[in-house]
Parts: C-alpha cells; sequence; structure tokens
C-alpha cells in the first residue's frame, strides 16, 4: 500500500487486490454475445450467397438490400474485399449510398485487430465515420470453397441495442489508486496544516451523523483540508449541495433539510455511521505527513471512500473500513 516510505507498516500479508473490471466485463461480453448470436444466422446466410455472385457489386448491393432486415437491429451493411478496398455500397434500410465504393477501409478500427476467417466477430465500440454514431461492427467472412474472398460488414448503433440488461453490480472489495505521482513525490516536504474544519470536527461529525441518520442525507463527503461538506439527499438524488464549515457547525442547518426516517434498506447502521465518521476523525490526526484529506459515506451502497496527503485514493465496504486500526493506515514507525 503506497501511503509512505518512510514509515513501515505492522500488518499480516496484504490482501489481494480485486479485479475490479470483473463484473463490468463480463456485462459487455455478454452482450456482445447476444448480439454475436442474434446477426450469426442471417450473417452466414448472406455470406453464402454472397461468395456466388463475388466480386458484382451490383449484384451484392441488391442481396443485402434484401438481407438487411433480417438482421435484428443492424443498420447499415456493406461488403469490402481482403485488402480493405470497399465492393458494396452503403446499405440502409431505406437507402443505398454507391459513393463509397472502392473506398480503402483498412485502417477503420475494426481492421486494427485479428480478422475472422469464419464465422463473425464482432469489434469494440467505435465512432463510425460514414454515420456520427457509436458503433459496434459484426464481421462475417465470406469463402468459396477454401478461399477467403472478403467481408461483410453489420454496423449497429450502440444507442440502437436492446437494453434489457440489467446494470454490472458494482464492486465492494477493496480499491486502491494511486494519485498524482508529483504529489507524491512531494509528500516529505508537507506538514498537514490545520484547517477550520479540523478546529470544529466534533461539531461537523455530530451534525453530519444528524442529517444522515434524520434527514435523508444518503451520501456525504467532508473535505477536511478545504473545509467543505458535498450532501446528496434521497429527495433530491441528481443534485448536491455545498456547505462551508460556517454552514455545517451551524445546529440551524437541519432546518433547511427535511426531516425524513432513516431508510430500511440502508447497508449501514446508524452506529455504523458514527464510527465511521470516528475514524475519519482519527485518521486526520493520526499522523503530520501521511493524513486523511477527504472522507466520504454511502449509506444506501455502504461504501466509504478516502483520499490521503499522498493524493492516493481508497474505497471500501464500511464494515471493511471499521475493521482496520490505523497501523493497517499509517504503519507504525520504527
Amino acid at each position: 500500500m503506497e501511503l509512505a516510505t518512510r514509515i513501515t507498516a505492522v500488518r499480516t500479508k496484504p490482501p489481494r487486490r480485486m479485479d475490479t473490471t470483473a463484473s463490468t466485463q463480463q456485462l459487455i461480453l455478454a452482450k456482445k454475445a447476444a448480439l454475436a448470436e442474434s446477426a450469426e444466422k442471417p450473417l452466414g446466410q448472406l455470406a453464402a450467397r454472397a461468395a456466388e455472385i463475388w466480386p458484382n457489386a451490383d449484384a451484392l448491393d441488391q442481396l443485402l438490400s434484401n438481407g438487411i432486415s433480417t438482421i435484428p437491429h443492424c443498420h447499415l451493411l456493406y461488403a469490402w474485399d481482403v485488402n480493405g478496398i470497399e465492393l458494396s455500397s452503403m446499405v440502409q434500410l431505406d437507402k443505398v449510398d454507391p459513393s463509397w465504393r472502392g473506398r480503402d477501409l483498412s485502417q477503420r478500427p475494426y481492421l486494427k485487430n485479428h480478422l475472422p476467417f469464419k464465422g463473425v466477430m464482432l469489434s469494440s465500440v467505435y465512432l463510425s465515420e460514414y454515420l456520427p454514431r457509436l458503433c459496434v461492427t459484426a464481421l462475417q467472412a465470406v469463402s468459396r470453397d477454401t478461399q477467403l474472398l472478403g467481408f461483410i460488414a453489420a454496423d449497429f448503433a450502440v444507442d440502437d441495442l436492446p437494453a434489457e440488461a440489467p446494470l454490472a453490480a458494482p464492486p465492494t472489495r477493496w480499491q486502491q489508486f494511486r494519485g498524482d505521482p508529483a504529489v507524491r513525490g512531494q509528500l516529505f516536504l508537507q506538514t498537514r496544516v490545520t484547517s477550520l474544519l479540523d478546529k470544529h470536527i466534533d461539531a461537523v461529525n455530530n451534525l453530519m451523523l444528524r442529517l444522515m441518520h434524520q434527514h435523508g442525507v444518503f451520501h456525504t463527503k467532508i473535505h477536511y483540508s478545504s473545509g467543505r461538506t458535498s450532501l446528496w439527499l434521497l429527495d433530491d438524488p441528481y443534485n448536491y449541495r455545498l456547505h462551508g464549515v460556517d454552514e455545517i457547525i451551524d445546529p440551524d442547518i437541519c432546518l433547511a433539510y427535511p426531516l425524513r426516517e432513516y431508510p430500511d434498506d440502508a447497508k449501514v447502521s446508524p452506529a455504523e455511521i458514527r464510527k465511521t465518521l470516528e475514524e475519519f476523525k482519527a485518521l486526520r490526526f493520526a499522523d503530520e505527513t501521511v493524513y486523511l484529506r477527504s472522507g466520504s459515506l454511502n449509506v444506501m451502497n455502504g461504501m466509504v471512500g478516502l483520499t490521503f496527503s499522498c493524493d492516493g485514493s481508497h474505497y471500501m465496504s464500511v464494515q471493511e473500513f471499521l475493521e482496520k486500526d490505523l497501523a493497517f493506515w499509517i504503519g507504525t514507525r520504527v
């Protein structure tokens, strides 16, 4: 863990870093697999018929015009040879545009990867040059006997694809992100400067606990060094409120926020809110060089975010955060 090189941490073997992109990648792969499955059969049938008329451009245009409606969500079909030269027109459901015949497509994003010698391959998402839309292209190889003749390309606009797949669940295990190397390099030349919020940290914590417990604040970020807080409300989750120290230590601020029952589906209990804020305070004052600059808490997803003086950031569940002691974060001097 990168917090300070002059401090030796007394701890057991650090936990294995979680692959934080696993669930997102699984969702991407699943959506691509569904798209490939829906396009594979009609594209395969088009490729078999295209091999019989290759490389007759007019005949290919007619074939693609008749076939585009058989490919779900496809908005553009075209054919090109093994050298990346377009043979057919650009074929849409209601339009055939011959102006791109003979154009060199070899620099298009999907040609920078390995191409399929049979079957269907999907590209990554890219911005179409022909239509200014984010697209995924399905490439279908066209072969006669054992000779590869070229490819049929089917473009799918991202915003036309079905959106029934659920969002990937965000990871809740510890994640660490390194900060600005320029900040880390100057870490031991700096010392924590007492901020106005530091002087009133107990009052800030008490009011933050009240706002989260009784006034519908489900997410807060406390910027200790700069002396401000950001609040997100259950009643208005798309906007956030900023408060300086003078406002957040004034008990009257509770009048600005409606009374709300604590949400039943919160993943953090009020007692854990208090403990988390107490740990934020401890991390703020535990060391004059390695110290907490800001801390965030979300009671609905149960996550804590921390940014330290070295500019490194950490995200983890509240429960995991509360299991760790100060030695885990700043170590023990030797």
